[in-house]
């Protein structure tokens, strides 16, 4: 039995606050016990960790990453192995990746080319949505085979046509299916249709330039695609959550259909929390870097954002990690906005910016776990084997330094991605060390992980509805 102790840290979870020490035995807590007691004096281990001043909190669970995902005539730049080593370096050690079915494929097809693509690559441990591109009745079927296997979530797009769009019947036909077998319909919620129209008058215009890709994917068609989605859940009797919410108008949609009582959940990103248009408008094409979908908004959302999260009407945090380098990828659109790779890097900045959230009393230390790796757990039935600190939880943990100081630069991040989205930001709070399933895979800022450590891991259902 290998055992390793960490001593004296603050242990913080979505629920509590404790200054405790923690057992881990055969990967997995096995033991907590307030510091400096004899039940936490006895305990013997192979590796102690000194946590004094630190920070002890649960690895993060990014329910939303792209990696290798084929976009727009090329590919994301992190692969699962240089993607899921990033992420542990910013202090999550789980990533819901999402596997693609193509239009005239199988979900099958699509969940066993992700199998492969990750398969013995992973730093960390890993699970996979499904994205459902072509409803039929051979893929309703296999959604139940799926949700029994413990692939529990489908996520459909109401934008981007001829690729991955799917019209009002077949979403409702997939939501009515995930009321049936218990599976969590995730909703890209863009007017797509209504969206390219806008593109090619822009286009016709001349305007090119990336900031137009923010101008034409207007915030009016987030939030009437939110509204719609919320009201097809509603009439299949399913639960709905809503990806990358950026816009306050579709925030406003979240809010009423939560009052109402229904089972929507909402997601927001980083980068609509910490960026705007702003960034789209830099000049000479550097705009393009902040290219992605649903877009960045203008500075005056991002209070709405903030205020969802305190209020619960958004739930979780995740990154839409989907990096493009800007040397031969977001350049293909130099000329053409439309053409830009839509995605942004950030699977390695999540825990960070976040903490720098609760620096800012944006929202409490508490909020700030229950956000990044409580609630996503419980979202998508990896909870409490992911997400918290408490006996038989998978001995995911971070000892995190509160005070450390960093700028977030290409220079320092460990993302196969020639820039960063966040470069010369200043943050408070940096990741020390990280255990995934009591393996270091971080010790004291040194890369000690492997490829093929993390395992895939199969879901229970959303633990949210009844």
């Amino acid at each position: 039995m290998s055992r390793t102790v960490i001593r004296g840290g603050l242990v913080i979870t979505a629920s509590d606050e404790i200054h405790a020490d923690v057992l881990i035995e055969d990967g997995r807590i096995a033991a907590l016990a307030a510091s400096g007691t004899p039940a936490a004096g006895a305990w013997t281990a192979e590796r102690t960790i000194d946590a004094t001043g630190k920070y002890v909190i649960p690895g993060g669970v990014d329910a939303h990453t792209h990696m290798e995902l084929p976009f727009g005539g090329t590919f994301a730049s992190d692969t699962f192995e240089t993607g899921t080593r990033a992420a542990a370096w910013g202090g999550t050690t789980t990533i819901i990746d999402f596997a693609v079915q193509s239009v005239g494929h199988t979900l099958r097809e699509g969940l066993d080319a992700w199998n492969a693509k990750a398969d013995g690559k992973c730093a960390i441990d890993y699970g996979f949505h499904m994205i459902v591109s072509d409803v039929n009745q051979e893929t309703l079927k296999e959604m139940d085979l799926l949700v029994e296997e413990g692939v529990t979530s489908f996520k459909q797009f109401m934008a981007y046509p001829g690729v991955f769009y799917s019209d009002d019947g077949q979403i409702l036909r997939a939501m009515q299916r995930g009321a049936e077998n218990g599976g969590l319909i995730m909703m890209h919620a863009e007017n797509g249709i209504a969206i390219d129209v806008l593109v090619e008058q822009a286009l016709a215009r001349g305007e090119t330039d990336p900031r137009y890709h923010g101008e034409v994917r207007k915030a009016l068609l987030e939030a009437e695609a939110t509204h719609r989605a919320i009201k097809l859940a509603q009439v299949a009797g399913a639960p709905l959550y809503v990806v990358h919410v950026s816009a306050q108008q579709a925030v406003a949609e979240l809010t009423r259909a939560r009052d109402e009582g229904l089972n929507v959940f909402g997601e927001t990103c980083p980068q609509y929390l910490f960026l705007s248009t702003d960034n789209l408008a830099e000049p000479d094409f550097e705009g393009s870097k902040y290219v992605c979908s649903t877009p960045l908004r203008p500075k005056e959302h991002q209070a709405a954002l903030w205020r969802g999260l305190r209020t619960n009407d958004l739930q979780v945090v995740s990154t839409d990690h989907c990096p493009f380098c800007f040397e031969g990828q977001k350049e293909l659109g130099r000329g053409d906005f439309s053409k830009i790779p839509n995605g942004l890097p950030g699977v390695e900045n999540r825990m960070d910016l976040l903490h720098q959230a609760v620096v800012d009393g944006h929202i409490s230390r508490r909020r700030w776990i229950e956000i990044a790796c409580a609630t996503p757990a419980r979202m998508f039935g990896l909870y409490p084997k992911k997400g918290t600190i408490a006996p038989g939880a998978d001995a995911d943990v971070v000892i995190y330094d509160p005070h450390a100081e960093q700028i977030m630069s290409v220079e320092t991040h460990h993302m196969n991605v020639d820039y960063s989205a966040y470069e010369g930001k200043r943050t408070t709070g940096r990741v020390e060390t990280v255990l995934s399933r009591g393996e270091l895979v971080i010790s004291e800022r040194e890369f000690t992980g492997r490829a093929g450590h993390g395992v895939y891991t199969p879901r229970s259902t959303c633990q949210y509805l009844n």
